[in-house]
């Protein structure tokens, strides 16, 4: 399974990450770009790898386990890459902390839930989240790069506390629900011999 197209697509997103961050040693303006360009790509891939998993019924354990892990180690690179080079000012440096103490949280408690063998899925407002984070991380690697006209680093920031918000809010729903599943498998522990899925109201 590991040469099948979703997964090898999955694989790129890492790979990018390495090439994300030499971006940020390459001359302003056209690293910005470069950079901007290669996280676009790599997020794009991200849409890709699960619609070809689906189309093709490609879904395997290693696609499950992997595309989390590339895509909070691409957000993360990038979060941390435009903090440390100061490209984002030091009051945005609070969302970009909030998103990724998120994804810590959501990827332990999806480790212990995969132990009671539960699958939670990913609601609309989570992909609204990571929409909106996605499109702030892309204009944020542009920065002062982009038109004088445009205040790029004031909109992609505007758009990393809205990310941001959207982060507390599905993490406590998710939160909540795993919580929850918890205190019942504790008192059922029975209920743990099979499969299940959780559906709070706004989960991930």
């Amino acid at each position: 399974m590991l040469t099948k197209l979703p997964n090898l697509l999955t694989f790129s997103r890492i790979a990018v990450i390495p090439l994300l961050v030499a971006t940020f040693y390459l001359p302003q303006g056209p690293g910005n770009w470069l950079g901007c360009v290669l996280f676009v790509a790599a997020a794009v891939t991200d849409w890709l790898d699960g619609h070809f998993a689906r189309r093709w019924k490609q879904q395997s354990e290693i696609g499950r386990f992997l595309d989390p892990i590339a895509d909070k180690l691409l957000v993360g690179a990038a979060l941390f890459m435009l903090a440390a080079s100061q490209r984002i000012s030091p009051s945005a440096i609070l969302p970009a902390l909030v998103i990724l103490a998120r994804e810590i949280l959501v990827s332990g408690l999806r480790e212990y839930l995969a132990g009671l063998r539960v699958r939670v899925p990913v609601s609309a407002l989570a992909k609204w989240k990571t929409a909106i984070q996605m499109t702030a991380i892309g204009i944020l690697l542009i920065g002062d790069a982009g038109p004088a006209s445009l205040p790029l680093r004031l909109i992609g920031e505007t758009l990393l506390w809205v990310a941001a918000l959207l982060t507390i809010v599905t993490g406590y729903d998710y939160l909540r629900a795993g919580l929850r599943h918890m205190n019942d498998a504790d008192e059922r522990p029975e209920r743990r011999r099979g499969m299940k899925t959780i559906k709070p109201s706004r989960v991930l």
